[in-house]
């Protein structure tokens, strides 16, 4: 039996989300921008897919863009953003552990004449709200924060930082990549102050492909796509049907069983990470202590319910992961998104993550569908390789 421990690099596309995009690819199949018959049925199901997507951030559906994924939205709002605004100023700032398609467009910024600064992060993986409104110039234009990080599960305050930030400056456009929190948690960008949000479909049992930019009223994006003019010239092209529809379904089933399965996953989590610190050698990140060194529930609770990332004193991730794999269980050495650019991780050094560790930090990553005997059986084959494919000598 395989254990499939991966999924924040994807999971596996439900019943619901592969059956209305193969409606949508052998029957609906018509172009929405159509007049004719085909194309109305399309577009009605964009439609009914924009109502639950918008409604379950409780967003107006014109707020809504389509996109590929989270790497397209987070370049169109980065970028798009910052274009859009560029006679206001040219400095823009995040968090020190963004993700690479936050890191990279901010980076690319510099062409256009912008200067990109990172916050910095504590050990918790939290950001230095201080450090970041220090950052904060007349020129800032753009900042961006993410919700959950997606290599360690560390949670930011959104709302607090949001609120500070534009405090500061009401102007600054504010930027969050909800990829890993999307389905996880209640999230309503209008309360929590959120201008620019960035949801991906295949984390939740959606499509790969599919994915939304939320664009608050108001805000200006230009468009880094320009074509046909559809989604009202923002991101021009013909629409996606079957992924927009199985992301809609992939969003209903989690809305479902959103409340119960994350109570289940934090029970799963805190059995996790207590058994891996039972283990010498190993070292859970990004979780608060209690004082005998053990990990309580209220300690789990601040970090995601799905995230789980530990050092292997005297590993070699890559190692760890294969020998993992040849037991049928499937994890990460970190995010699969920097697979093609491999070298240590900026997230674990951005927290402070011992040297030696760096490159010996494994990430298990659950779903709505793990299982306790999943979890058991990966302590069990863990403590098994351990002696075997590390270098640590037991006192």
């Amino acid at each position: 039996m395989d254990i499939y421990l991966d999924n924040a690099a994807t999971t596996k596309v439900c019943e619901e989300a592969a059956q209305a995009a193969m409606n949508a690819m052998m029957t609906d199949y018509g172009n929405p921008s159509s007049k004719h018959t085909r194309g109305l049925d399309a577009e009605k199901i964009i439609k009914n897919a924009t109502r639950i997507i918008s409604g379950s951030i409780g967003a107006k559906p014109s707020e809504i863009v389509y996109t590929s994924g989270g790497t397209e939205s987070n370049n169109m709002a980065l970028i798009g953003a910052a274009l859009a605004a560029k006679r206001r100023g040219d400095h823009v700032i995040a968090s020190g552990y963004e993700h690479a398609s936050v890191y990279n467009p901010l980076i690319s910024l510099k062409d256009f004449g912008f200067e990109t600064e990172f916050a910095p992060v504590d050990e918790m993986g939290h950001i230095k709200t201080d450090e970041l409104l220090e950052m904060i110039r007349p020129t800032t234009v753009l900042v961006s924060v993410m919700y959950v990080n997606n290599e360690v599960g560390s949670v930011n305050d959104i709302a607090a930082i949001a609120e500070a930030v534009h405090k500061k400056n009401k102007d600054i456009i504010f930027h969050c990549d909800a990829v890993q929190a999307y389905g996880k948690y209640s999230i309503s960008p209008e309360k929590l102050g959120i201008d620019l949000m960035s949801v991906s479909g295949h984390k939740i049992r959606g499509p790969k492909g599919s994915g939304f930019l939320y664009v608050r009223e108001g805000v200006r994006v230009r468009p880094l796509i320009w074509g046909g003019g559809q989604q009202k010239d923002r991101r021009s092209g013909t629409e996606n049907v079957p992924a927009i529809a199985g992301f809609a379904a992939a969003t209903e089933q989690y809305d479902l069983k959103r409340r119960e399965a994350v109570e289940r996953l934090y029970e799963l989590k805190l059995f996790f990470v207590n058994e891996l610190n039972a283990i010498e050698g190993v070292y859970v990140h990004a979780i608060e202590r209690e004082p005998d060194g053990s990990f309580s529930a209220s300690g789990v609770r601040k970090t995601a319910p799905h995230i789980v990332s530990a050092g292997f004193e005297g590993a070699r991730a890559e190692v760890l992961l294969h020998a993992l794999e040849e037991s049928g269980i499937y994890v990460s050495s970190g995010s699969a998104c920097s697979a093609n650019h491999p070298g240590i991780s900026s997230t674990l050094k951005a927290i402070g993550v011992k040297k030696d560790l760096l490159d010996a930090t494994l990430r298990f990553s659950f779903s709505f569908e793990t299982t306790r005997e999943e979890l058991e059986k990966t302590i069990e084959v863990i403590k098994k390789i351990l002696p075997v494919y590390t270098r640590f000598t037991r006192k």
